[in-house]
């Protein structure tokens, strides 16, 4: 049967920019296999399959798929999808909902435009350490660089995770970041601590002022060779840097770029909560816009 569908560009507010996001509006008969063969036809980092809510309160269950497995939780898949199920509804007034997911309940703030809106999202589970990273050399043999472009400002290696997880990887400037790509026999060493076997590499250094950190995410197990913006990382990332990044008290809003490298120049919205020194909340923000919509035969 023919079944609707709706693309988005995520964490950008123009076409052809951001992330690729597909979303299947009418999902009912299919099951995980039939879902997880959908999204390997879009072949983009994420798809998103809307079902009915399990409950009054929810606007939607959601279920998320790379081209390879089914994720617990992803950034830009829920803000895309907050955003068009903010513009199906009609109106321009900013609302809340909560989305269901496989990690849980998230509550989310939406602002629609004209084939556009931007949304928020709380983050459903805080960020914990996972477990040790590789050390630095076998890390660096991952990413084609050298041991010693690992690290800045005292910042090392890590693994953390908010429902997906990441190595995140200091890395010293933007022209050591650019120099970044999956070397694929020497990946699970360094990576292949669980299937995500994902590094979110970044930098102080910027290409656009105003902007904080520089970012790259590479998951090739995942069918991911690199994302254009990532947002579960940068959930996990929220809790690496209230742990090392020295913030007080307060709502810090932390702007992250990503994708440049891609061509498709992305800015996420992380919004860090410190209270005695600890993070006791975060969120997720940015904007989205409509590409394409038809219908596939599934």
């Amino acid at each position: 049967m023919r079944r609707r569908f709706i693309t988005l560009d995520v964490f950008t507010d123009k076409r052809f920019a951001g992330n690729p996001l597909a979303v299947v509006l009418e999902p009912d008969g299919l099951d995980t296999a039939a879902m997880q063969q959908i999204a390997r036809e879009f072949n983009l980092s994420e798809t998103v399959f809307v079902f009915a809510p399990e409950a009054a309160s929810q606007r939607a269950r959601i279920h998320i798929f790379t081209p390879v497995s089914e994720l617990p939780f992803a950034g830009h898949p829920t803000v895309g999808t907050a955003v068009l199920l903010g513009l199906l509804d009609g109106g321009s007034q900013a609302r809340d909902f909560i989305l269901g997911l496989n990690i849980g309940l998230v509550p989310c703030h939406v602002t629609p435009a004209t084939n556009k809106g931007r949304a928020v999202f709380q983050l459903p589970r805080l960020p914990e350490s996972v477990g040790a990273p590789a050390d630095d050399a076998t890390i660096a043999a991952a990413l084609g660089i050298t041991a010693g472009d690992i690290g800045f400002d005292g910042l090392k290696a890590a693994r953390w995770s908010a429902g997906a997880p990441y190595t995140m990887v200091p890395v010293r400037g933007l022209e050591a970041i650019e120099r970044c790509h999956v070397e694929t026999g020497q990946w699970k060493a360094a990576f292949g601590f669980d299937a995500h076997a994902a590094a979110y590499m970044f930098c102080r250094e910027t290409a656009e002022p105003g902007h904080q950190f520089h970012t790259r995410m590479f998951a090739p197990l995942q069918g991911v060779s690199e994302d254009p913006a990532t947002g579960s990382a940068a959930a996990a990332f929220a809790g690496y840097l209230a742990e090392h990044g020295g913030y007080k008290d307060g709502e810090h809003l932390v702007p992250i770029e990503q994708g440049y490298e891609m061509g498709r120049p992305s800015l996420i919205e992380l919004t860090l909560k410190i209270a005695g020194g600890k993070l006791t909340g975060a969120s997720i923000g940015g904007s989205a816009v409509t590409v394409m919509e038809g219908t596939i035969e599934a």
